[in-house]
């Protein structure tokens, strides 16, 4: 990868939104330069919010005309292009394989979208998976859950940030989740015409943070979440703690992600995929073929040295180093966790009247504020409505649970100081 001319080498990123917003300056650091693609003209304001222009020397704006964006791109002759957020992953897929560069291609980049054909994708190459169903017709998808109450989970084919996820108990549950999701607008601006119904998975969910260079995968981190039963929603993240690499729920979740990362064709680049621990073993809830969201590489890299923020530019930047280092797993200097605060009303916020106890734990490393006093507060019902996140950092295990079962107490009404 040398630069021509005495040129610096180019990365483009799709989208470098959320967490994916702190890769340029790393690419920079190993001597890169950076471009943006932006892969909607007018981007989710939950996206949008938290790109920072300064990092990159140059932007392109995708008009929905491939050629035209492969044609701005061309001056810059990237020699690696990877997404960012969610909503770049597909544009991403064309770009790249188009300009012949590490790619994970488009023959199953739909499969990485949509969340229906992700199961059934994954199912086709015999890993098990969730029974579902993709429903654009209520009959239908009433035949499917039957005459018997059971919990299904109902979501758009496209989602993001968990919008539009419903827990549904009975019939009427599901008619009205239908009703609610058929013909809206997502989070992502993208109107729902059907809804993709599943069976749902009992047990505890976790995350394994990966990147792949040419079909081999790194685990760059496992996290173990903990869901709350609140504001009418079944199971609220509440919060998620980091794993040790190695143990005997951590051994089976990564064998079970690595199948799903090569059914899904993801050979190259980050990897955020959530999964359920069954009786039955592991089952994919969904993966996202890019970096883990809520900034929570960042407290990763604050626990055991770096992340899946510093393995994605290893992997683009130095082949040679991401296949020698692979092998050796991480270690945990710090224990992290981080904690999802809740808000149970909306309205006008004044205050955080508990913020002073909450910053004096002990483990209390970071408050990432998404509601300032004077803005709209919105009960908590998904990702995009959580207030704040709270990162706890300590070197003891348990001064860190200490602090989030805390945090967990001062979480609620007398948190908020709502009008």
């Amino acid at each position: 990868m040398n630069a021509s001319q005495g040129q610096r080498p180019v990365v483009a990123i799709v989208d470098a939104y959320s967490t994916a917003s702190h890769l340029a300056p790393l690419f920079r650091s190993r001597g890169f330069d950076c471009v943006h693609v932006q892969s909607l003209e007018r981007p989710p304001a939950a996206f949008a919010s938290s790109f920072r222009p300064g990092d990159f020397t140059a932007a392109v704006v995708h008009d929905g005309d491939t050629a035209r964006t492969l044609a701005a791109l061309a001056p810059y002759a990237p020699v690696a292009l990877l997404p960012g957020a969610e909503i770049g992953v597909e544009l991403a897929d064309v770009l790249s394989e188009a300009l012949g560069l590490r790619t994970n291609g488009t023959a199953l980049s739909n499969a990485r979208r949509d969340k229906f054909h992700m199961v059934e994708t994954v199912k086709a190459a015999g890993v098990p998976a969730a029974d579902q169903i993709l429903a654009t017709d209520l009959d239908a998808l009433l035949d499917w859950y039957g005459d018997t109450d059971r919990t299904v989970v109902l979501k758009p084919v496209r989602s993001a940030l968990n919008d539009g996820v419903s827990f549904c108990g009975t019939r009427d549950a599901v008619r009205a989740s239908f009703d609610a999701l058929v013909g809206a607008e997502s989070a992502l601006g993208l109107r729902n015409d059907a809804v993709v119904a599943q069976e749902y998975l009992v047990g505890a969910e976790y995350y394994v943070n990966t990147v792949s260079l040419d079909g081999r995968h790194y685990v760059c981190d496992v996290w173990k979440t903990q869901h709350l039963g609140v504001n009418g929603v079944r199971d609220l993240l509440g919060g998620s703690s980091l794993m040790e690499r190695r143990g005997p729920e951590q051994d089976l979740l990564t064998e079970y992600a690595f199948t799903v990362l090569d059914a899904l064709g993801i050979r190259n680049g980050p990897a955020h995929t959530e999964l359920k621990l069954t009786p039955d073993g592991p089952r994919l809830v969904e993966t996202g073929a890019r970096v883990c969201g809520a900034m929570l590489p960042v407290l990763t890299g604050l626990a055991i040295g770096e992340s899946q923020l510093e393995w994605t530019v290893r992997a683009y930047t130095d082949p040679e180093a991401f296949e020698s280092l692979r092998h050796d797993d991480y270690e945990i200097v710090r224990h992290a966790t981080c904690v999802n605060m809740v808000a149970p009303e909306g309205g006008k916020l004044l205050g955080y009247p508990k913020m002073e106890e909450l910053r004096a734990l002990e483990s209390f490393h970071d408050v990432l504020l998404k509601v300032r006093p004077g803005e709209e507060l919105a009960r908590t019902v998904n990702d995009l409505t959580y207030p704040m996140l709270v990162h706890l950092l300590h070197e003891v295990e348990g001064v860190v649970l200490h602090d989030y079962m805390t945090a967990r107490y001062l979480d609620g009404e007398g948190f908020y100081d709502v009008v």
